[in-house]
């Protein structure tokens, strides 16, 4: 992959084959290391969610996320991934600043996530607080974040 390959952020029409390849990128990095697949009940209600993802010139996904409004201000972002070859080079950081910067341009104002142990230091990175107690989800520890 190389350093200087250009990026574009955009939103993700569901469905849509762009759809097909972010429910595939997510199943890779986000379910099947913890031994689980992406079903269509996990899908069920994801036509009324937005979705986006960072391309390669080339038309490959290579970083996507979920935003799942929860009221006019507030938003749940979700399901963020960073295909395995892309990984350490930035490109979370740079699709959570597009993402945050188009969700604001929606009169969005304050995003929260459930964040994996491992990731809460990524995302204390970007400005993101721990709030409660750590709970389970697909069956790893997790903490709710908000900024």
């Amino acid at each position: 992959m190389p350093e200087d390959m250009p990026l574009t952020f955009r939103q993700i029409a569901c469905p849509s084959p762009d759809y097909a390849l972010e429910c595939a990128l997510r199943d890779e990095v986000l379910r099947r290391p913890l031994g689980l697949r992406l079903r269509d009940e996990d899908l069920a209600a994801e036509d009324r969610q937005w979705h986006f993802g960072l391309f390669a010139a080339d038309g490959n996904l290579v970083a996507c996320a979920v935003a799942l409004p929860l009221s006019p201000v507030r938003v749940k972002i979700r399901q963020m991934a960073v295909a395995p070859a892309w990984q350490a080079q930035g490109i979370g950081r740079r699709l959570m600043e597009e993402l945050e910067r188009n969700l604001r341009a929606r009169d969005l104002a304050a995003f929260e996530l459930h964040a994996r142990r491992t990731a809460t230091g990524f995302y204390q990175k970007l400005g993101y607080k721990a709030v409660g107690a750590e709970f389970f989800e697909v069956g790893i520890p997790h903490v709710k974040m908000v900024k």
